[in-house]
């Protein structure tokens, strides 16, 4: 049976936020022959209340098909931002109406949020003691009503196993693509990327769109750099060689790039290879040692070492995981 998304639509939601699972979700299609085109997700809308009217912050109103009954039938639930979320937003305070329909919800059902979303999972308990992320305007706000969460409101989305939550708005396409991704691999993600005509991975955080009230003298970016590095990432890659690329000094030439991209040279490149070593893992049957060599890692150790701190699984299981359905008759 396809993966059941329930997305819980609030009054004064965004329609851009309560669109992105029904897109990301909704179009992706197993790549597996003999089963090729078939839906990965069903995707339902639901609301707190009967079936009815669900107020929007745009001129019109949606009309959903589906009570909060469809909440315990979900495998995943995504709440999506709303402008209308009362004692929630003021108070960090569930109403009895919300609170009724989230206590519907499955144990170990896995809980997304969009944007400002993040506020009903907070209110909810599921953020306690967890990394979170919201928009970075409401950051400092929802710190100080659920001072139990550890924000970092630098991150288009964290990942905390059975619970994420994504920075605003189009960061919701970033964690829904991701999740994809999580479940099918990045192949299936890929394709669905590709159909949204977005990229199918966003480097940085939210730091690169915050407004700053006194802007930078200076107008040098660190994206020749990047795509530079992301040309050689088989070979050696050193941080002075990467500013040189753009004529800075390796000082301002990490501040530049912490500015721009939300993390580290260092980080970021970690982060590429990791994704390098995922796609030969997944579309290949080179050896792991030659994934090691031309993702960057250089060894079978340091690759495992990595993909370990990043996925949670040595390579070898990574692979197994999404190269066996595919040998399946």
């Amino acid at each position: 049976m396809p993966h059941r998304v329930a997305v819980l639509a609030l009054d004064g939601l965004l329609p851009f936020e309560l669109g992105i699972p029904h897109r990301i979700f909704g179009r992706s299609l197993d790549p597996v022959p003999g089963n090729k085109g078939a839906k990965l997700y069903e995707v339902v809308t639901c609301s707190v209340r009967p079936p009815g009217a669900v107020r929007t912050d745009s001129d019109y109103a949606i009309l959903v098909e589906h009570g909060p009954e469809a909440l315990a039938t979900a495998d995943t639930v995504v709440i999506p931002a709303s402008y209308e979320l009362g004692p929630v937003f003021e108070e960090g305070r569930l109403t009895e109406e919300l609170a009724a329909a989230l206590a519907l919800i499955r144990p170990g059902t896995r809980m997304v949020s969009i944007c400002t979303g993040s506020y009903v999972l907070a209110a909810a308990g599921y953020l306690d003691g967890r990394p979170a992320t919201t928009h970075w305007s409401s950051a400092d706000h929802f710190q100080r009503l659920f001072p139990q969460v550890r924000v970092d409101p630098d991150v288009l989305f964290i990942d905390d196993g059975d619970v994420l939550t994504s920075a605003g708005v189009a960061a919701g396409i970033d964690l829904c693509l991701h999740l994809v991704r999580r479940d099918h691999g990045a192949a299936v993600a890929n394709e669905i990327a590709r159909r949204t005509v977005v990229p199918p991975y966003r480097d940085g955080g939210q730091a690169q769109y915050i407004h700053r009230p006194v802007p930078e003298p200076q107008f040098a970016t660190t994206t020749a750099a990047r795509a530079w590095a992301l040309g050689r990432l088989d070979r050696p890659i050193q941080l002075r060689d990467m500013a040189r690329q753009e004529s800075m000094s390796v000082r301002t030439f990490t501040r530049r790039f912490r500015e721009e991209v939300g993390a580290s040279p260092g980080q970021w490149l970690t982060q590429q290879r990791v994704e390098r070593a995922r796609h030969l893992l997944e579309s290949s049957d080179l050896s792991i040692d030659q994934v090691a060599r031309d993702a960057g890692f250089g060894t079978a150790t340091s690759l495992r070492q990595h993909l370990q701190a990043a996925l949670g699984v040595p390579p070898t299981v990574y692979r197994r995981t999404f190269r066996a359905s595919a040998d399946t008759p």
